[in-house]
């Protein structure tokens, strides 16, 4: 039992230490806005980041809004109701699936990639070569991909959205022929821009500082081996995803969950 409490103590010490470390790089990497100087670096990680993903996010987007509008019609049709797909997948997509699954597909793409790169950079001792030329690499390399991914996941995440209510127009309407005015007209009759497109945007501003996080202190506080790298790499992602859909929960019970 003791060697058991000393276990959990230890793993406890450890957890809030690296969590002490994280908000500490965090806080240093974004303690002053980007400089004009600074403007090449952002941009590159941009591209890197969010360009780059586009692909993968414009692929699932579509496959899932068409997934999602043949099942609803398939089942909707059963009562006669049909007119509601497009309500219904725009409900799902605008405050669920979109900022989670877009989340999901960065951590996976995006967060990976970031995690390799530092952690590559610290194995080859090039961080340490920053430091030694008095050039702080928190904000040369930390900093531009931390705001890169936070500006990039939202973007991706309306991108996913357009594509995939798309998505399930081509299968709804232009497949199993429903009335393409009842499509759009219960949409903009029903979602609401705050309660239903504006939280789930804000879900996608707590997810690209969650993802980004992770990645980047993954690939900081690596160990600079080939398998400490694959190690932050699978870290990342795992860690990503199960952070996302907690968070989700939490903050779908606070936004829409009655207390009354």
């Amino acid at each position: 039992m003791i060697e058991y409490l000393r276990y959990l103590g230890a793993e406890a010490l450890d957890f809030l230490g690296n969590l002490g470390r994280a908000s500490l790089m965090w806080g240093r990497a974004l303690s002053g806005l980007p400089q004009w100087n600074d403007i090449g670096l952002l941009m590159r990680q941009i591209y890197n980041i969010g360009v780059l993903s586009l692909v993968i996010i414009i692929l699932s987007a579509f496959s899932i809004g068409a997934v999602i509008a043949l099942q609803f019609h398939t089942q909707l049709a059963k009562f006669g109701a049909e007119d509601a797909v497009g309500v219904g997948l725009a409900m799902v997509l605008l405050r669920e699936l979109g900022p989670v699954v877009t989340a999901l597909l960065f951590a996976g793409r995006a967060g990976s990639a970031i995690t390799a790169e530092i952690g590559l950079m610290k194995s080859t001792e090039q961080l340490s070569s920053m430091e030694m030329m008095g050039v702080d690499p928190l904000r040369r390399i930390v900093a531009p991909r931390l705001w890169a991914g936070m500006l990039c996941l939202p973007l991706l995440t309306a991108i996913f959205n357009v594509v995939a209510i798309y998505g399930g127009v081509v299968v709804a309407v232009e497949w199993l022929g429903a009335d393409p005015s009842s499509y759009w007209i219960g949409m903009q009759d029903v979602v609401e821009l705050w309660e239903d497109l504006g939280k789930g945007m804000v879900k996608s501003v707590f997810f690209a500082v969650l993802v980004t996080w992770i990645a980047v202190y993954q690939g900081y506080d690596t160990v600079p081996t080939a398998e400490g790298i694959g190690m932050s790499t699978t870290r990342t992602v795992v860690l990503s995803s199960v952070m996302v859909l907690a968070t989700d929960f939490l903050l779908t019970l606070s936004m829409y969950g009655d207390f009354g």
